[in-house]
């Protein structure tokens, strides 16, 4: 059986962590365009915060998760797209002959988890205020 199947909780982090890589390599191409860089990354914020808030609520109103359960899920999803954001700057690298090889490889461990944690603060606090909404149960 396929794991995901049977906790769609799975799917869906993956899902999620696979669309914030795609964020984090389109916004860094745009970068270079105009209007500015500013405003590009400002965008990836924006796209990633719809979609880590789409989640929690996924978590919550869809998979009826309790608040704890939501945040660990959604942050494996920014685990997720961290560590593959690494990857690819450590692929890139390899095949460009540029950057400290040493340095990401050590991304590949430290940037999921820099960003897995307060996502997961985050998200528990969310995940909190939802079940405190009027008809909501934990």
């Amino acid at each position: 059986m396929i794991p995901s199947a049977s906790k769609p909780w799975i799917g869906a982090a993956l899902v999620v962590g696979v669309l914030y890589l795609v964020v984090g390599i389109v916004f860094g191409e745009l970068a270079s365009r105009p209007p500015s860089p500013r405003f590009w990354r400002l965008a990836a914020w924006v796209v990633s915060a719809m979609a880590f808030a789409a989640h929690i609520g996924y978590e919550r109103f869809r998979l009826r998760h309790a608040p704890v359960a939501a945040a660990l899920h959604a942050s494996l999803a920014v685990a997720f797209g961290a560590f593959g954001l690494a990857a690819a700057a450590t692929i890139r690298s390899a095949v460009t002959g540029t950057g400290n090889l040493r340095l990401l490889a050590l991304a590949l461990v430290a940037w999921p988890v820099l960003a897995a944690v307060p996502a997961f603060l985050v998200a528990l606090a969310a995940g909190a205020l939802v079940a405190r909404a009027p008809g909501q149960t934990s």
